[in-house]
């Protein structure tokens, strides 16, 4: 019985831990998806978000997908953070800065966009 149990709470969490790591996952699968090093290189992502926003989640994953590196701040946990994040205007969850260019809500086609 006890073991039956531990079995799929196991199941579980190795379930748990594949769908928060996909885009990491996924790049492995699929390396022609990633963008270019070289435009990895020069670009510089920011992402402001929550732990509990699901679109921030989306956006993690997407950058995640594509290979791009990024700073993340949480507006929640980090005072400097938010004071950044109201500076850009705030209003909603996530905001991205890429090489300079604000994107408010995911958006994929506007990150890749931003990124060339």
């Amino acid at each position: 019985m006890l073991g039956n149990v531990l079995k799929k709470v196991m199941l579980v969490l190795l379930v748990v831990v594949v769908y928060q790591n996909w885009g990491k996952i996924e790049r492995v699968f699929n390396p022609s998806q990633v963008v270019s090093e070289q435009t990895q290189a020069r670009a510089k992502v920011v992402l402001y978000a929550t732990e509990w926003c699901g679109y921030c989640k989306l956006t993690r994953r997407f950058l995640d997908q594509k290979g791009i590196a990024y700073k993340e701040f949480d507006i929640e946990k980090d005072a400097l953070a938010r004071k950044d994040y109201e500076a850009l205007g705030g209003g909603g969850i996530p905001i991205i800065d890429v090489n300079g260019t604000l994107i408010r809500g995911y958006d994929p086609d506007a990150i890749l966009a931003a990124l060339k």
